[in-house]
């Protein structure tokens, strides 16, 4: 029986080339960058990238990714910086970023390419901006990727950009040319055994910049430029001589075995229809295995499928399962954005064996066994369940809010109870962040309310997400006002992620990805939640004894065709000057306004609200650079009650000489005076100077009205000569669409526009009556602090806060439900 390796190394033969050994014994130089190396580096220039710009040959492919990518952080300022790269690439892409003194920062790939997302890695450049030192693209299995884009992304953004092209050597893009000829940066290939270039152990970087591989060179040579004196970083990464006799020999044969591999994929191609395959860009790629992805029902066989093979002689590879977001040293050290794409692609990669020996009558062959293999093991998928079981609870949101029950319940120890028969349902690819990450504002909670979620947590995989990048860039805001969010997000999404192994390790299930439709409560007592797989539109009814809706809040269109300002219509004052403050504050929503201010010389803007989104909207505006030309009072803030500041203390409010305050605005609880009401932070800070306390003198751009009444001609002048109009209403809870047995809607308060829960954030009827086992939590839910919880009397509104929904009020929600849990369990009196 014929036998097909997956890989079999075939460098060529030393035996084969005496005379070069010869010639360097003869020499007396067996390194530093002797004839043979020399002789390389001028050839493989002009063979394979056209005689443009110039190669370095290097002792391996890691060691020139770390250089080449600590030399384009140090050259952009940002020495430690993030590394921006996909998830499907090979282990030593992100340690040559850690090595290089960097975080990588690992996003999803596009579904059909492989490659790293193009739309995801813009989204970031601009959510972190300066943070990302350099791009580190993978040309996934040799594909010619769009270095054109790169280099507009490098001058756009002023980023460092460095190409992993370690399968690439000898692929052609489709413009005829070797892949990596021109591009202005550096591309970094593998001349491994095991790679289509076979040597033994060697690399080459190669760039159309001559000037770049000339400082590469040096930084290679312990940072020597021309005197044995380091004048940049550096190291040893040169490659020997004898290996590079090896690297002359391959590259004389490297064309034959490129196209001798191309028709073994084509072969491959054509015997494969029906499974999904890698789109191919350029017009040859240096195929070093074929990559093929199981069908999603056969994910769990992969195993088996690649045992059948192996018994008919057929090696195969899991290249890259797990990838970089899966493999723990990354999950500590890196920041891992949502990666769906590459989770599934993962998941289902098998690679087939390409290799010199093989022809396409093989690839064939090998075509038909991995097609006997995988019906075999379709026929063996037993019968999906007509019904999902019924689960204890389902929390609809995992962001902030609906991970805050599962962090409540963690500082207590009690997450690993809590999981058993929870489904948490969450639209987005993973939990734990929502969309705070994509503001870019300041929070209105401290490092140390973000941080106290994981410090000192009973959970060790929780606890030690304060030594994790997001958890030490959340760290360096300790004494600050606030944290920017886009470094907060990561921090939630980091904790989500832990959260959500917990859970499943512990019988809990996590369901990213998927809407939640609406829920009903059943004849028999239970909830029963329609449920829409968002991948493939599959939709299912999910049980459960309990249901916690923490969806978040939304600024509804809506609301602004009945907002009344000063007795008039908002929108018939303001029309198509009109935006929310959700758009302002997103990423991005600052250029929006400025671009619709432009060639205004004194631009005029009125912000109408006294919540915090409407502080946080203006000092964002204050404090964007270039700033807009505004004069005196530019900015006008139109509000209806008092702006109140926070103080931890009658004494400390005294001390700096602010008195307008009496008893009822203080919480019996903690002596905070205005703890519900009072402005934190940067906004408080705002608001200090706005009254001018402790003679602070306000900021001359910023204007402010009360507005009196339905009569507030003055109100209504400000929303007249304004440019651009700011709503800062505050939010409206997306409350889940709630039905009786029979299928009627129930008309909950929160469709009333009153709060959503009640004190024990129960979910209200239209009657304010609350629903058996229906709870809410989250941004505009309503739910005000009450007893033990404290809060000044003088409050009226709704308090909302992470560090609120982390502790107390999620843990009354937990509390709740191992209540019922207990209640329901066999041999209690309910059970009885």
């Amino acid at each position: 029986m014929p036998r097909y390796p997956l890989i079999a190394p075939n460098p060529p033969r030393l035996s084969d080339h005496v005379d070069a050994l010869r010639r360097i014994e003869a020499s007396g130089v067996f390194s530093n960058n002797g004839a043979e190396v020399q002789a390389f580096e001028r050839n493989v220039t002009d063979a394979l990238f056209g005689g443009h710009g110039a190669s370095i040959a290097v002792a391996n492919a890691t060691l020139g990714l770390m250089v080449a990518i600590r030399h384009a952080a140090r050259a952009n300022g940002r020495p430690a910086g993030l590394a921006l790269m996909p998830a499907l690439t090979f282990a030593a892409t992100g340690q040559a970023a850690l090595w290089a003194g960097l975080t990588p920062l690992v996003c999803d790939i596009d579904p059909d390419d492989w490659s790293a997302c193009a739309r995801t890695e813009e989204r970031l450049l601009q959510q972190h901006g300066d943070r990302i030192a350099v791009l580190v693209p993978y040309a996934t299995f040799g594909n010619a990727i769009d270095l054109g884009r790169y280099a507009w992304l490098q001058k756009h953004y002023d980023v460092g950009v460095v190409i992993d092209a370690a399968s690439s050597l000898g692929t052609i893009d489709a413009a005829g040319h070797g892949f990596g000829q021109n591009a202005p940066f550096a591309a970094v290939y593998s001349m491994h055994a095991t790679k289509t270039f076979a040597v033994a152990e060697g690399g080459l970087i190669h760039s159309g910049d001559a000037g770049l591989i000339a400082t590469l060179r040096a930084m290679i040579n312990f940072g020597f430029e021309g005197t044995r004196s380091a004048t940049l970083l550096g190291l040893n990464a040169k490659l020997p001589e004898i290996t590079a006799v090896l690297a002359q020999a391959k590259l004389a044969e490297i064309g034959a075995i490129c196209d001798a591999r191309a028709a073994i994929e084509a072969a491959y191609r054509d015997s494969l229809a029906g499974f999904t395959l890698q789109a191919v860009q350029g017009l040859r790629r240096a195929m070093q295995f074929m990559p093929v992805l199981l069908p999603q029902p056969l994910v769990a066989k992969r195993d088996a499928i690649a045992a059948r093979l192996e018994r008919e002689g057929v090696g195969t590879g899991r290249y890259f399962s797990p990838h970089l977001g899966q493999q723990p040293l990354f999950r500590a050290e890196a920041l891992i954005e949502p990666t769906p794409h590459a989770d599934d692609i993962a998941a289902r990669l098998l690679s087939l064996p390409i290799t010199d020996a093989m022809t396409p009558a093989d690839a064939r062959t090998i075509a038909a066994l991995f097609r006997q293999a995988c019906a075999a093991e379709t026929a063996r998928i037993p019968a999906a369940p007509r019904a999902l079981p019924a689960a204890s609870t389902v929390i609809v949101g995992g962001g902030p809010a609906g991970t805050a029950l599962l962090t409540a319940a963690s500082k207590r120890g009690q997450l690993a109870a809590f999981a058993q028969g929870l489904v948490v349902v969450e639209h987005d690819d993973a939990i734990g962040g929502g969309r705070l990450g994509r503001y870019a504002i300041t929070s209105d909670s401290t490092a140390t309310t973000f941080l106290s979620a994981v410090q000192d947590n009973p959970y060790p995989e929780l606890a030690a997400i304060t030594a994790h990048p997001a958890g030490r860039a959340v760290a360096r805001y300790t004494d600050a006002l606030g944290v920017p969010l886009v470094e907060a997000g990561p921090l939630l999404r980091a904790t989500g992620d832990r959260l959500a192994d917990i859970v499943r390790a512990h019988g809990g299930t996590i369901l990213t990805g998927h809407d939640a439709l609406g829920t009903r409560r059943t004849s028999a007592g239970l909830w029963s939640t329609r449920l829409r797989r968002r991948s493939d539109g599959v939709e299912f009814e999910q049980l459960s004894h309990d249901m916690v809706i923490a969806t978040g809040g939304h600024q509804p269109l809506d609301r602004l065709a009945v907002q009344q300002v000063a007795g008039e219509s908002l929108l018939a004052q303001a029309g198509d000057r009109l935006l929310q403050s959700d758009e302002v504050l997103a990423l991005g929503g600052y250029a929006k306004l400025a671009d619709l201010l432009a060639g205004k010389r004194n631009p005029r803007i009125a912000v109408i609200g006294g919540s915090t989104s409407a502080l946080a909207t203006i000092a964002l505006i204050l404090k964007q650079v270039p700033a807009l030309p505004f004069g005196a009072g530019g900015i006008t803030l139109l509000h209806r009650r008092p702006l109140r500041p926070f103080y931890p203390s009658v004494e400390a409010a005294h001390a700096d000489g602010f008195d307008d305050f009496s008893a009822p605005d203080i919480c019996p609880v903690s002596g905070f005076v205005y703890r519900l009401a009072g402005f934190r932070l940067e906004a408080r800070d705002l608001v200090l100077r706005l009254l001018g306390v402790d003679g602070r003198a306000p900021d001359p751009r910023i204007a402010t009205h009360r507005i009196t009444g339905a009569d507030d001609a003055a109100a209504r002048a400000h929303l007249a000569g304004a440019d651009i109009v700011i709503a800062a209403l505050g939010y409206r809870p997306h409350a889940l669409p709630v039905r009786t047995p029979r299928g009627r809607t129930i008309a909950l308060a929160a469709h009333q526009g009153r709060p959503m829960v009640d004190r024990h954030c129960r979910v209200l009827d239209a009657q304010d009556a609350p629903l058996p086992g229906l709870y809410g939590i989250g941004l505009a839910a309503g739910f005000v602090p009450w007893g033990d919880l404290g809060g000044e009397a003088s409050f009226s509104g709704q308090a909302n806060g992470l560090w609120l929904w982390q502790n107390a009020v999620g843990q009354m929600i937990v509390d709740q439900i191992f209540e019922r849990r207990a209640a329901d369990a066999p041999g209690s009196a309910r059970a009885a």
